[in-house]
């Protein structure tokens, strides 16, 4: 059996997603814009039928779900948190590479983190969960997971996450061509929607 779609949200905007920190298990709230970003996102999913929702259990991401009218029909899944970036939670690109040049969270390291591998076996156990359901799901969560887990849906390593940009508050849209998985839609705007 086949997912029909699985349409990914990221959260709105947080002090620190504004400010370019990297934002992991910190349980950083939204921002009034974020609120706003994620209310619009309830415009961009109105006419969408979904059979499931899933979100991660961090405020920005849950409060994201609530804003955009899916509170009640949320489904909270700690897989879905964000990458554990260890003791460079909070901290800019450029703040890390004071200490390791050229650093990025695809190539690490991620002192007291998760590794890309170790996000992408999360992200693929989610994966085959809604694969196996043949629903069209809607989750809720996070950049970086959110990039590795559409790396991984197309069968791709999760280091590949790092080709696909994503700002606050966007829509995006995995499914299938046949049986082939495809990326139908990504980092879309909502009204309202902005980087950062």
């Amino acid at each position: 059996m086949q997912a029909t779609q699985v349409v990914l949200v990221r959260h709105g905007r947080t002090e620190w997603s504004a400010a370019g920190r990297h934002t992991g298990r910190t349980d950083v709230p939204l921002t009034e814009a974020g609120r706003a970003e994620a209310k619009a996102v309830a415009d961009r999913l109105a006419a969408l039928h979904v059979d499931r929702v899933l979100t991660s259990p961090l405020s920005r991401a849950a409060d994201t779900a609530a804003l955009a009218g899916f509170g009640d029909r949320a489904e909270v899944r700690d897989e879905l948190v964000e990458w554990d970036y260890g003791e460079l939670d909070g901290r800019t690109t450029e703040q890390v590479r004071e200490r390791y040049p050229g650093w990025t969270i695809w190539s690490g390291p991620v002192p007291g983190g998760e590794s890309a591998d170790d996000v992408g076996v999360r992200a693929d156990g989610i994966l085959a969960e809604i694969a196996a359901s043949g629903l069209t799901v809607l989750v809720f969560s996070h950049a970086h997971f959110l990039r590795v887990l559409a790396a991984r849906w197309l069968e791709l390593p999760p280091t590949a996450g790092a080709y696909f940009k994503l700002d606050t508050a966007t829509v995006s849209v995995l499914g299938y061509e046949r049986e082939r998985r495809v990326l139908f839609g990504w980092n879309q705007s909502c009204p309202g929607g902005s980087p950062g």
